[in-house]
């Protein structure tokens, strides 16, 4: 079990830009599993709450994993920012893709890197 985000690199958010924008994606992953299927998040927290953050160079990019993810039927979030620092409001910052099974998400996101 893991939980996955995808951070676009081409917005040249700063270190504390990127972390709030994954913690917005983990923490929305969350609440959208336990309304959906708690028994995953408790599997998952009870196998040590595995979260992976991984890059793509570009909005198209994202928006190609956001809706495989979707596709496949996995609780997937697409963060936007409020635009009250760094970058324009309404910008696609990043995807947050489960918690669920580690295949089922390597299926969609195996081939990125890590970032």
């Amino acid at each position: 079990m893991k939980l996955v985000v995808v951070v676009r690199t081409d917005l040249n958010m700063g270190k504390g830009k990127i972390c709030a924008q994954v913690a917005h994606a983990a923490v929305e992953c969350v609440l959208e599993t336990l309304k959906r299927n708690p028994e995953k998040v408790e599997k998952w927290r009870n196998e040590g709450a595995k979260k992976i953050v991984l890059k793509v160079k570009s909005e198209k990019e994202l928006i190609k994993i956001y809706e495989r993810a979707k596709k496949e039927g996995l609780v997937t979030v697409l963060i936007k920012d409020a635009g009250l620092t760094q970058i324009p409001p309404g910008t696609i910052t990043c995807v947050g893709i489960g918690p669920d099974e580690d295949e089922k998400i390597d299926k969609i996101t195996g081939h990125l890197k890590l970032l």
